[in-house]
């Protein structure tokens, strides 16, 4: 295939598989296929937006997240792999210390395209799940692909633990808006969802209201995860123990930065 500038050869070759309809190998074999006038204009535009900055998943529409095809758009963030590293945390507290509820309850708060809730859906069936978002348009993609995956969880619309009041669960998760208001990074995220990246006082504001309503919300040792971002955990680890949970640990994610920070409602 022609080198295009301005992006990277991977993309450009996802992006021509998705208009083709076939995969990338066949491409990598077959890289002088003309394409119609049609494609051409398409291929131009996409890689106009991807030369802006619009993430790729964006443009072809899905994302693969822990085994499963997501459909994605503007009204969500785009799944990353970091958060494969929550879910991962979750399965392994469902298959061992919470292994005695026949039917754990489980929420994912900030569900956006519906990623954490589903993987833990698919991955451990016996359990009831809970999706919420205070978006309209996230849940609505989030409906889409638990119908498209054949996986029954719950969607409520609210924001965070106000959406379900009453409710107590065995696993709370979430990867909540985390980055402080005029950080660095943002300009590179520019097409997502500004509301489901940015947070108050240093981007702590979300997460501490999450930890701070859960003794309301969880059964008695229950646990709660949360991702957040590299510079916040010892922050988090703290307001956990003063918010009354025990067992507070962090995990790093494959770069070695912390990246998620949990622990299980104290039995008192």
């Amino acid at each position: 295939m022609a080198r295009v500038d301005g992006i990277d050869r991977l993309d450009a070759q996802l992006m021509l598989g998705a208009l083709l309809n076939r995969p990338r190998g066949w491409l990598i074999a077959r890289d002088e296929v003309p394409l119609t006038p049609a494609q051409r204009a398409k291929f131009a535009q996409w890689v106009s937006r991807r030369i802006d900055g619009e993430p790729l998943a964006y443009l072809l529409g899905h994302k693969e997240f822990h085994g499963l095809a997501l459909r994605v758009d503007a009204s969500v963030l785009v799944p990353r792999p970091e958060t494969e590293l929550l879910v991962d945390w979750g399965l392994r507290l469902l298959q061992g210390p919470l292994a005695s509820a026949s039917k754990p309850r489980v929420i994912d708060l900030g569900t956006g395209s519906g990623a954490i809730a589903l993987a833990i859906k698919h991955r451990f069936e016996a359990a009831t799940v809970t999706a919420v978002d205070s978006s309209a348009a996230a849940l609505e993609t989030a409906r889409g692909n638990a119908g498209s995956l054949s996986l029954a969880i719950d969607l409520v619309q609210g924001n965070w633990w106000g959406a379900v009041p009453g409710r107590r669960f065995d696993l709370a998760l979430s990867n909540p808006p985390y980055i402080a208001t005029g950080d660095r990074h943002l300009a590179a995220l520019r097409h997502e969802p500004q509301n489901a990246l940015i947070a108050q006082r240093d981007g702590l504001a979300d997460l501490e209201e999450i930890i701070d309503g859960a003794h309301a919300h969880l059964n008695p040792s229950g646990w709660l995860l949360l991702e957040h971002g590299h510079d916040q955990a010892a922050s988090l680890r703290e307001r956990l123990v003063s918010a009354g949970f025990a067992k507070v640990e962090t995990l790093n994610d494959l770069a070695g930065l912390e990246r998620c920070t949990g622990g299980q409602m104290h039995l008192s």
